[in-house]
């Protein structure tokens, strides 16, 4: 059985992908600083073939090729990709017109020329990212220019103008059967999140800033996904000053039942830098490290993944963490020296690969992140249930005068849903239900169910 040791790494970039990312407005210095991430990539793989030790290197760099019309419409509407594509030509003196802005184009996704092309390219790099997955000659694949997760089908939104993670799942779901989404941008992966609320065959796990007022205003702890989607979906709302311990600790836990529960066959991880300390966003108090212990609890389940880039304002700070995180895939460690490079003065004034948190205030309370865990907890127990009931696809059933009682009496401030869900195991422990005929019976029988929801509380209580 091949081991984490014997796969290959597929880094996907090349310079005319480089070229056509630094044609995005305001991430132009981003895209360069990175760039010397690949330049080093190469320089490594060359010496190793020029030494006749290329099996020491589990790195491939492989160049990415445009996405095709058809293969962004899979995701996007025709009518959208269609006019993205109208403003190729786009120069910064036309006019912005009233279908380019209902499209979302002209704001935070600035129109400039070659625009298209730019989103083409950072599709078909993901793309080409899941097709080494798939085709099974990587079972890691990086596109750190890719993770532009806010687009949605027929709208640009955040920088994002075509969702390439999406159809990165997409492309995977032809072989695997499910998928497990993991978003540690600072930002909720809104586009990401929309595009599968309503199936169950990709789990859907987000990490990030939730506030008032802040972009894009979406992923509370409520949003759980819908139809057969439902429970699918989980968000981890943070507020400032979250430090690598609360963070990483927290991520350990969640990861480990997500897993534990939902036991993907594959993984998609958009990893965001934006959350850093000293980040223009100026929210989260993390640092490359703390990143690299969640990134390492996603390496050691050894399954087929997809890491890709995403938010990240601080371009050398990017860079350094983007840089970091290839070195834990590839299990090569780095020297804290800055080698080096054509942009080696971009890293100055001290030249040290990791960053040291700021002293800003943690207003994430114990009992906060403590009902958060809670919660987690519950799709463990959901999805424990639904294997358990394997042929049945929904949850036992309560009237509404029943949900009411139980509603208004124990939980007025939380989500039922959550909580009736995590009561099924309690049902069939003391109540000797093993078939769903059986739970019918006992939800249409006459019950006392003020009583036994309150020893179901107390005895939850006792264990948290």
């Amino acid at each position: 059985m091949s081991t984490a040791d014997d796969k290959q790494v597929g880094y996907i970039c090349s310079e005319e992908y480089v070229d056509l990312c630094c044609k995005m407005p305001r991430l132009e210095d981003r895209v360069l600083v990175n760039f010397g991430n690949f330049l080093v990539a190469q320089t490594s793989v060359k010496a190793f073939r020029k030494a006749n030790l290329i099996h020491r290197s589990r790195l491939q760099i492989s160049k990415p090729k445009p996405a095709s019309i058809e293969e962004m419409c899979a995701f996007h509407s025709s009518d959208y990709i269609n006019t993205l594509k109208s403003c190729d030509e786009f120069d910064i003196d036309d006019e912005i017109s009233n279908e380019m802005i209902e499209y979302g184009l002209g704001y935070d996704c600035p129109l400039f020329p070659g625009v298209f092309k730019y989103a083409s390219y950072i599709t078909g790099a993901t793309i080409s990212g899941a097709k080494l997955l798939t085709s099974g000659r990587c079972n890691i694949a990086i596109n750190w220019f890719g993770g532009w997760h806010h687009a949605k089908r027929d709208m640009a939104a955040g920088f994002c103008y075509c969702n390439d993670i999406v159809l990165g799942i997409l492309h995977l779901k032809s072989v695997f059967e499910k998928i497990l989404y993991i978003d540690l941008d600072l930002h909720h992966g809104d586009g990401v999140e929309d595009a599968f609320m309503m199936t169950d065959k990709v789990f859907t796990l987000s990490f990030h800033k939730y506030a008032p007022g802040f972009f894009p205003g979406t992923g509370p702890t409520s949003a759980v996904g819908k139809g057969k989607g439902q429970y699918c979906t989980l968000n981890i709302p943070l507020k400032d000053g979250v430090t690598d311990q609360k963070y990483v600790d927290l991520f350990h836990e969640v990861f480990i039942n997500v897993m534990d529960a939902y036991q993907p066959n594959a993984i998609v991880c958009q990893l965001g830098a934006d959350g850093l300390v000293d980040d223009p966003m100026r929210s989260f108090n993390l640092t490359s490290l703390g990143l690299g212990k969640c990134l390492s609890d996603i390496l050691s389940f050894n399954l087929p993944t997809l890491y890709l880039g995403g938010g990240g304002y601080n371009f050398t700070n990017t860079a350094k963490c983007w840089c970091y995180l290839t070195s834990i895939i590839l299990q090569h460690k780095l020297d804290t020296q800055i080698p080096e490079h054509r942009y080696f003065d971009r890293y100055g004034p001290d030249f040290e690969l990791f960053l040291s948190p700021s002293n800003r205030s943690d207003t994430n309370e114990p009992s906060y992140l403590k009902e958060i865990r809670e919660k987690t907890l519950v799709f463990v127990m959901i999805d424990w249930n639904r294997k358990y009931f394997a042929y049945h696809e929904r949850i036992p059933h309560f009237t509404s005068s029943q949900t009411q009682q139980i509603n208004s009496t124990f939980f007025p401030h939380a989500d039922v849903s959550y909580l009736l869900s995590y009561y099924c195991l309690g049902w069939r422990r003391k109540h000797k239900i093993d078939t769903f005929a059986s739970i019918q019976r006992f939800m249409q029988s006459t019950f006392d169910w003020k009583t036994y929801f309150e020893s179901r509380k107390k005895c939850v209580d006792r264990t948290s």
